[in-house]
């Protein structure tokens, strides 16, 4: 957690819409009211297979009205890769959401894989961290 950089104040996300499992529109809007960690992933992401477990785990402890985790996976193509690629790594928790357009990766600034933003309730970016971590570690959830 040492190389996550905190904002010095929250800045306003780009519109992000997402699909979800049912190939229905969902969009950040959806979460407000509720802390985001968003992670945006790829199945070809070595780095993205290892911390999938953990942010499995972290939204099994933590997720629920007040925080969730929202695996995005930015594949092109079918997004029956990246579902296959959830149950391979026994990511159950987990909702599958998707960005449609392949452009989420660019619009949000990304340098790395995988890149993950810590979202505030009224849907700002406080932080992020580029590359894997232990989200299912004491230090992660505090």
């Amino acid at each position: 957690m040492a190389a996550f950089v905190i904002k010095k104040a929250p800045e306003p996300l780009p519109p992000m819409p997402m699909e979800g499992a049912d190939g229905k529109e969902v969009a950040m809007a959806d979460f407000k009211g509720r802390v985001v960690l968003l992670n945006i992933w790829a199945t070809w992401c070595h780095p993205c297979r290892e911390e999938m477990p953990a942010l499995d785990m972290l939204q099994k402890d933590l997720g629920g009205e007040d925080f969730e985790v929202v695996a995005m996976n930015i594949d092109r193509g079918s997004p029956d890769k990246a579902k296959d690629f959830l149950k391979e790594v026994k990511a159950e928790n987990l909702a599958f959401y998707r960005d449609p357009s392949s452009k989420l990766f660019t619009q949000l600034k990304a340098v790395g894989m995988p890149t993950t933003l810590l979202v505030n309730r009224e849907g700002e970016e406080m932080g992020r961290l580029v590359g894997p971590a232990e989200w299912d570690s004491p230090e992660a959830s505090a």
